[in-house]
């Protein structure tokens, strides 16, 4: 049954959160985080230095060497790693018949935004350089990782350079100031994120002085002129989550500027139920969905390995 199936995997996600206390150490909830999700995948894994940023190729059976997924993981900009999400990049390069190279980008405390932006815009120029053209580059994210998607696409934008084939974006965290209107509305179905722990989770991303109104990291709210130019989208969100005002917002304020956009709120599913794709059944069918969007927008295959 599907509700248990749900109740089952937040059973297990509430578990990691309740030994967390103010005097834990980040390196272990980074390591609780990962131990979550640490499963056998069926894929090739190869480190790699891109442009000076550490990031893993994923590349399963008969994968694209002529395109490239670039994905950014969740975990509110503090956990979260390519171990945590190897097994749903794996899923999404095969879904979509396409290599994936998962960034792992500088976290805080010890690195507040700007830094994720920076590293993410440093992998994409990298890849650019090593021959991967804008039209055979999508780029997909979950949560923080969705919303810093976006932030790096618009920091190339700003500067001249071109945009990806398309966006593949999960829970995406697209306004730090929490301030929709699901963040109220929903809060009874959300199991696990309310609007005080979204609020410290941003001021935690960004240190004392940040602000979380700033569009470099609040892209719900960038200058209109760059949002008409963003790629087209594809945005999921799950039905029992706060943060559905940041996909309908941000899709609504994206499609009014002209951009392609398809969002889909998932009946049941909690935030970012696509990396439990072993214990929920919509969460293979929403990976499934956005590898055959990605592929769709990269256009035909010129090898396959």
């Amino acid at each position: 049954m599907t509700q248990d199936s749900v109740d089952a995997v937040v059973a297990r996600i509430r578990r990691v959160y309740s030994r967390w206390r103010r005097d834990t150490p980040v390196s272990q909830m980074r390591a609780d985080w990962d131990a979550l999700f640490d499963v056998e995948i069926d894929a090739e894994v190869e480190p790699v230095d891109a442009g000076g940023v550490p990031c893993h190729w994923i590349r399963p059976a008969r994968q694209r060497a002529d395109a490239v997924i670039v994905y950014l993981h969740g975990g509110g900009y503090r956990v979260g790693s390519v171990a945590s999400h190897r097994d749903l990049m794996a899923r999404l390069a095969t879904a979509a018949g396409v290599q994936v190279i998962g960034i792992d980008y500088r976290l805080a405390p010890e690195h507040p935004l700007p830094a994720a932006i920076d590293d993410a815009v440093a992998v994409l120029d990298w890849l650019e350089q090593t021959g991967f053209a804008a039209t055979q580059t999508a780029v997909a994210g979950d949560s923080a990782g969705g919303g810093l998607a976006v932030s790096a696409i618009l920091s190339r934008l700003k500067d001249g350079k071109p945009r990806p084939a398309a966006a593949y974006l999960m829970s995406a965290w697209t306004d730090l100031t929490a301030s929709g209107v699901s963040y109220a509305e929903r809060a009874e179905l959300d199991p696990i994120h309310q609007r005080h722990l979204i609020q410290a989770m941003a001021q935690g991303a960004l240190g004392p002085d940040g602000a979380t109104d700033d569009p470099r990291w609040s892209p719900l709210r960038a200058p209109r002129e760059l949002l008409s130019r963003l790629p087209p989208m594809l945005l999921q969100v799950g039905e029992r989550e706060t943060l559905v005002s940041d996909t309908v917002d941000f899709a609504a304020l994206a499609q009014a500027e002209g951009v392609p956009v398809q969002f889909e709120i998932w009946p049941g599913m909690i935030h970012v139920f696509q990396q439990f794709a072993r214990d929920l059944p919509q969460a293979e069918e929403a990976i499934a969905a956005g590898g055959r969007f990605i592929a769709a927008h990269l256009g035909s295959a010129a090898k396959i390995e």
